[in-house]
């Protein structure tokens, strides 16, 4: 969650690339992953100096304008989201270690700080903070007095550390390097010309290189001017992966948008699109190429267990529909931070499904570990190459979505369910369990959902009309059925993230069953209505559901494909999407509601990019 950034480069070309401007505008690319303090420190005149303050970046600009800094060629950069200790000045970092000579930024909770702290404070070493970070930088600072040298002093420090951690640092008695390490937590290598670079990921370094290296778990990286050297924990050398970024800081900009999240609902035609492109070959059989596990093993897969976390999970659960219909084979949905703590059921011929935009979400990236101790085969659907979730995993289909900024995922999620039905329908054709010619028809009319994506996008007024007039609406309910249900989840999800409303979604059978007693008088609820010309008792009981809320008073807004004009005479307001295979239907159902949310947040003032409390990435448990 929190943003990290490193540099360095040649002293003689400061005036071309000062320390401060890298880390600064570093971190305005990171915003996107949350945070509540700010803080860079760089090394000057045989000195560390540093800045910083809780909120926003432009707390930590004012500050470094009313305190400037020396020019300097190498630094650290962080932007904090609180684990230990409250979002103040003094808990921001860096932290300090050596006397002061010693800076040290941190992304993770290092789990055994409370014994290490016990330590230090017999060896008489003072703290400043309440964070577990503080205590990393005490060790390492004992390590460095004792041994002279940065990277040995991190190995030395890391080893006795228990948890998530990716450690930067930086000491005024070297300041020709950049060290960091790195245990179940994101960082990237960049490489420059005479400079190089360390991020969370690559939008740390975007503006200045797209050259790039992955870092391993359990790797401590030093980067100076012209070299990037790595090592293992236990001092024995190693090479990262190098990789080429193809997409440019262009893409992490608005566009014209007033807000990411805008820009990225918009985004979603050709994220679908992108998502689906090169699957096939030239006959239109599937070709997933990243998927490294032998299609005989595949086709001896008994069960599929789907984990994930959030919005990740409701793409999840329309996967179970569409896998279970498609082949056959149970599918089972996780929320990832409960799977390894319930003794689950899983062997050699269960194949484990992990769903994350970042591939970094550490609930995820555990219970996939979990189950490879089990014997498990594990597939990762991430957004992120070169994340570790898809490294560690046995096979990755990457969703192309291009990043995602905003902390609401929105492009991700459409992506993630369109690279599950490649799955689903990839299993199907090894298992003979479809006809080619039914492959290739869903695949057209998966072809076909940007363009209908695009119809929605281009009427999308009567929504955020609709929004505006309920932004003061206490509470929204949503009801769906079949894929139509984690539909009505997630867009209670995203109502509840932007907008900070009450929103729950249920199952629309459930509604007798308990809910009904929260209708009343002007009680807004969405219906996400299934195509009558697929389960032709599901519409019917679902148009049922829409009577008997609007008979005790509630504000019917039904969600239901073009020329179903059965539920026009129930519901006050109708978003109709274009017509496709029922199983599709997620994939444009969610769209209006998408575009409700942000624009009643919108309407409220409140800053849809950045929901309070919220990261983008959960790196921790």
């Amino acid at each position: 969650m929190c943003g990290i950034v490193g540099y360095i480069g040649v002293p003689q070309k400061i005036s071309e690339h000062q320390a401060l401007d890298v880390l600064m505008e570093g971190l305005r690319r990171l915003e996107y992953r949350g945070y509540d303090s700010a803080g860079v420190a760089t090394v000057a005149d045989g000195q560390i100096q540093a800045r910083k303050k809780s909120g926003k970046l432009a707390n930590l600009i004012a500050e470094i304008e009313a305190q400037p800094l020396t020019p300097a060629s190498v630094g650290i950069g962080h932007t904090r989201w609180a684990t230990h200790g409250g979002p103040t000045d003094q808990n921001a970092h860096p932290h300090y270690g050596d006397e002061g000579k010693l800076a040290v930024i941190h992304n993770g909770i290092i789990e055994n700080f409370a014994p290490l702290k016990q330590k230090l404070d017999a060896a008489d070493e003072s703290f400043d903070s309440q964070t577990d970070t503080e205590v990393a930088a005490k060790l390492i600072g004992q390590a460095f007095q004792q041994t002279g040298d940065l990277t040995e002093a991190m190995r030395q420090a890391v080893n006795e550390l228990e948890g998530a951690f990716t450690l930067l640092a930086v000491h005024a008695d070297q300041p020709d390097r950049v060290v960091a390490a790195r245990r179940n937590s994101p960082l990237v290598v960049g490489l420059g010309e005479d400079e190089n670079f360390l991020g969370s990921d690559v939008s740390g370094f975007i503006d200045f290189t797209r050259e790039a290296v992955e870092l391993e778990q359990d790797q401590i990286v030093t980067i100076t001017t012209d070299d990037v050297a790595i090592i293992n924990f236990d001092g024995s050398p190693a090479e990262g992966k190098r990789f080429h970024v193809d997409w440019d800081a262009a893409a992490a900009e608005k566009d014209g948008y007033d807000t990411f999240m805008e820009k990225e609902i918009n985004d979603q035609p050709k994220a679908v699109e992108d998502t689906l492109l090169g699957r096939t070959d030239a006959s239109g059989r599937l070709i997933l190429d990243e998927l490294r596990i032998d299609a005989e093993e595949l086709k001896g897969i008994a069960k599929i267990i789907v984990l994930a976390c959030g919005t990740a999970a409701y793409a999840g659960m329309v996967a179970k529909y569409a896998i279970e219909h498609w082949t056959r084979i149970p599918v089972e949905v996780e929320l990832a931070h409960e799977f390894r703590y319930r003794d689950p059921i899983i062997d050699e011929n269960t194949l484990i499904v992990s769903v994350s935009q970042s591939g970094e979400t550490m609930d995820t990236l555990m219970a996939v570990r979990y189950a490879k101790e089990q014997g498990a085969r594990t597939l990762a659907i991430c957004n992120t190459n070169g994340s570790t979730i898809p490294r560690e995993s046995d096979a990755v289909l990457y969703t192309h979505a291009g990043p995602e900024i905003a902390v609401a995922s929105t492009k991700a999620f459409l992506a993630q369910i369109t690279a599950a039905y490649l799955l689903g329908l990839y299993l199907a054709q090894l298992r003979g369990q479809m006809f080619t010619g039914e492959i290739q028809d869903i695949l057209a009319d998966l072809h076909k959902i940007p363009g209908k994506i695009q119809q929605i996008l281009d009427n999308a007024d009567q929504i955020k009309d609709l929004a505006r007039a309920m932004a003061d609406s206490p509470s929204v309910l949503f009801l769906g059925r079949h894929v139509g249900y984690p539909v009505a989840m997630e867009g209670a999800l995203k109502l509840k993230e932007l907008a900070y409303i009450h929103a729950e979604g249920f199952a629309a059978g459930e509604l007798k069953h308990g809910p009904i007693a929260l209708i009343e008088d002007g009680q807004p609820v969405f219906v996400v209505v299934p195509s009558p010309r697929g389960r032709d008792s599901l519409h019917g009981k679902v148009v049922s559901n829409i009577q008997e809320v609007r008979a005790r008073g509630a504000n019917a807004i039904t969600v239901a494909e073009e020329g179903d004009d059965s539920v026009t005479e129930f519901s006050s307001t109708v978003f109709f999407v274009p017509e496709t295979q029922p199983l599709l239907m997620p994939l444009l159902a969610t769209v209006p509601l998408q575009i409700f949310a942000c624009a009643l947040a919108s309407e409220k003032g409140y800053d849809v990019d950045q929901p309070r409390n919220l990261a983008k990435s959960v790196t921790v448990e």
